[in-house]
């Protein structure tokens, strides 16, 4: 195993998750005082495994079809694309 591909993917991941939606969510659930936080967590966690699943599937399918360089290059343009949506946007 990789250990940097491993933090590298960790820590973008985790910059990514704070203070977005799915934490909010998992929040929300979890200040019903009714509600089992352990329950919240590995229903929240469950999600999150599932979704992380879903994307690394699909970037092995893509990465079958597609070269490595047109993804950067879509890759790319796509970050380039939203930090322009989101100035404009501010």
């Amino acid at each position: 195993m990789d250990m940097k591909v491993l933090a590298t993917v960790f820590f973008s991941v985790f910059i990514a998750e704070l203070g977005d939606k799915t934490q909010l969510a998992t929040l929300a659930f979890a200040a019903d005082k009714e509600v089992s936080k352990l329950t919240v967590f590995l229903g929240a966690s469950l999600a999150l495994v599932v979704a992380a699943g879903i994307g690394v599937l699909a970037g092995g399918f893509v990465a079958q079809h597609v070269s490595e360089r047109y993804l950067h290059y879509a890759a790319g343009l796509i970050f380039t694309a939203i930090g322009i949506f989101t100035l404009i946007r501010a």
